[in-house]
């Protein structure tokens, strides 16, 4: 079963991700399959930028607890996205949580529709929110990413957009994007794909250097009794042990 619809138009290259039985969750072939799309559109001479969207009522519900990636395969999708040398731009109309923060963070622009929400809830789980840090952290305000980071509480699209995890947000994401993407169907390929490195390089100074210990805090964190509980818990519906 295909997991990301692909669509092009004007240049435009059209990501879906189109898991719904599990609301989009980074699974293991989710991760790889968009990989591979997102190197195809990078290759391609046709294609000017890739936006990213999803369908059902869920961006990303974060990693695929019954499947999850490597946490090395996480770390390369991001880097991927960051690296492309076109933009890449989320539309974003649901819920995102977690890791699919993360890839929200990796793309260049990001627009939400009013009807979005957001959470990191991986304290809730007995984790920490450590390889998507490498993207949301350049992206986000500190004192709000503190907050929104420790108590795992959902947030609306405003607020997403007032600390920087998303561009913009508005009640039509369509009308918001409109702009956007007549801006880079206007822009020649050398110019975005350079504006892109100057950008991206402190981004990438990041992966470089913090890239390995955040991938072996991730892969301790959910080997831990804690997450094994926390995992448990929120498959089963109820409260994790800890919960006072």
């Amino acid at each position: 079963m295909t997991l990301i619809a692909r669509t092009r138009e004007r240049g435009v290259e059209t990501l879906t991700l189109d898991s719904p039985r599990n609301r989009n969750a980074l699974s293991a072939a989710l991760v790889g399959e968009l990989s591979d799309a997102l190197a195809a559109a990078g290759r391609d001479t046709g294609v000017r930028a890739v936006l990213l969207t999803h369908t059902g009522t869920t961006f990303s519900a974060g990693a695929d607890l019954r499947d999850p990636p490597a946490p090395q395969a996480l770390v390369a999708l991001l880097r991927q996205i960051v690296e492309l040398p076109k933009p890449v731009i989320a539309r974003v109309t649901g819920h995102v949580r977690a890791g699919g923060l993360g890839l929200l963070a990796a793309c260049d622009i990001a627009a939400a529709s009013t009807a979005s929400t957001f959470a990191f809830t991986e304290v809730r789980i007995g984790v920490a929110p450590a390889v998507i840090t490498l993207t949301v952290l350049p992206r986000a305000d500190p004192r709000a990413l503190a907050r929104h980071y420790l108590t795992g509480e959902r947030f609306d699209a405003a607020e997403a957009a007032r600390t920087g995890l998303v561009t913009a947000a508005g009640e039509d994401v369509d009308a918001v994007l409109e702009p956007v993407l007549d801006g880079v169907r206007r822009a020649s390929p050398q110019g975005l794909a350079e504006t892109k490195r100057l950008l991206t390089a402190r981004v990438l100074e990041a992966f470089d250097r913090d890239a390995a210990g955040l991938t072996a805090l991730s892969a301790r964190l959910f080997s831990s009794p804690q997450a094994r509980e926390g995992m448990t818990a929120f498959l089963e519906r109820r409260d994790p042990e800890w919960v006072v």
